[in-house]
């Protein structure tokens, strides 16, 4: 039959020979049932010169908090660390053991669930009532982590992709993403061209040259430090931000348009109230099928709705047409149509006009985007993720804890070097 020693390790999944339980009890403790296991750690030589010939001198007692299935009844393990004086070095040790650290009161066990927990997106107020510790010592444990993405400065994927996401004091951060692995390789504090510069600078020029396209919205100065950074990367305007900008434009000169006109007129409904049927595409619209619209006292198709809206302005009507065949070549990937459509000279709306001519300056990186398969979708997905962790912790006011929290619910765990407790997700 085996012993209590051996039932209550095999229970607790401890496996140091060093400690020895002796016994366990029930204790109320301000409001909870804890259950106490008393046990002893032994010192089996002298950690300076090995020797095994010790004198017993004392002990350390150490409240040591152990990890539990059920919160309602946290687990405290008693741990009687005994002091001893080598005879033949003539110097003090107190026994240790990979259970808990020195001067620490929290198991290894426990931080390795704590970390587990930071994987999902849950709060840090959260996981230390469910592990029965204070809030700070979730945090502690949440430092121990390297905040730091990428480390191999030899070495960068051959597709990437920028965006910036609003992060701590509402400030906007620039990330940098794996286009292939869609991994994040470096989150910045700023979007500042210097601070991107700086960084990627770090990288050898030959790191710098093995990449082949560089994904990006429409910020002035992405395009210049692609080209100063990397001199072989194509550029890669992402297609959902040229979309983006289109119905942008379109729907600033429907307002415009629709004020116009009073509120009671026809007119006016027709260019408010139906709004979403002119940003659809019109091959997607319905044509066949009438519905009573309230709003006209009428039976209408969405086809008839959009067509009569359009008519209050040829310049709306104009831009609407350039807005839908430039998302139809974007789907087609119809560059030709892309060139024909930069330079229309039809009246169209002035922010309208603008995008063209922003489309224009970005000329070659447009018409990347059209061709190319790689574009921004996996950098937005990351960035809805990001706000979904902000969103749980109710925000971050450290920069690095935010990172952190970013690489852990990643999957991209690195420990610093001067913890001793390891976790593999």
């Amino acid at each position: 039959m085996p012993s209590n020693n051996d039932c209550i390790k095999f229970h607790l999944n401890i496996e140091d020979p060093n400690i020895v339980f002796s016994d366990y009890f029930k204790k109320y403790i301000n409001g909870k049932y804890h259950n106490i296991y008393a046990a002893e750690l032994i010192q089996p030589h002298c950690p300076y010169c090995r020797s095994t010939n010790l004198k017993h001198n004392g002990h350390y007692t150490s409240n040591v908090c152990f990890i539990t299935a059920d919160a309602s009844h946290p687990v405290t393990i008693r741990l009687k660390k005994q002091r001893v004086l080598c005879n033949n070095c003539l110097k003090r040790s107190m026994a240790q053991s990979n259970l808990v650290n020195k001067y620490c009161h929290i198991s290894n066990a426990s931080k390795r669930k704590v970390l587990a927990a930071f994987t999902e997106d849950r709060s840090m107020t959260s996981i230390a009532r469910e592990h029965n510790l204070s809030v700070n010592t979730v945090q502690r444990v949440l430092e121990s982590c390297s905040p730091k993405f990428y480390d191999d400065f030899e070495r960068l994927p051959e597709h990437l992709a920028f965006d910036e996401f609003k992060g701590v004091g509402k400030k906007l951060h620039f990330i940098c993403l794996d286009g292939d692995s869609h991994q994040v390789v470096q989150i910045l504090r700023t979007r500042f061209k210097p601070e991107i510069l700086r960084y990627f600078y770090k990288f050898s020029p030959k790191a710098r040259a093995m990449v082949k396209t560089v994904t990006m919205d429409l910020n002035c100065y992405y395009p210049i430090v692609a080209r100063e950074l990397f001199p072989n990367a194509q550029i890669v305007i992402d297609r959902f931000h040229m979309v983006q900008m289109l119905t942008r434009s379109f729907n600033s000169l429907r307002v415009q348009t629709m004020k116009q006109f009073k509120k009671q007129s026809r007119e006016y409904k027709l260019l408010k109230s139906t709004w979403k049927l002119y940003l659809m595409k019109y091959d997607k619209l319905n044509k066949k099928m009438p519905y009573y619209d309230w709003h006209f006292k009428d039976y209408l198709t969405q086809e008839h709705v959009v067509l009569d809206g359009l008519d209050c302005s040829k310049e709306l009507e104009n831009t609407y047409w350039i807005m839908q065949d430039f998302m139809t070549a974007i789907q087609s990937k119809d560059e030709k149509q892309i060139i024909h459509l930069l330079h229309s000279k039809q009246a169209i709306g002035k922010q309208m006009h603008q995008t063209l001519l922003t489309f224009k300056h970005n000329y070659t990186g447009v018409l990347n985007g059209i061709s190319s398969s790689y574009s921004n979708g996996c950098l937005e997905g990351v960035n809805r993720k990001i706000k979904q962790i902000e969103r749980t912790a109710y925000g971050y006011s450290s920069f690095s804890h935010l990172l952190i929290r970013i690489r852990l619910e990643e999957n991209i765990v690195k420990e610093k070097e001067s913890n001793n407790y390891s976790l593999v997700v």
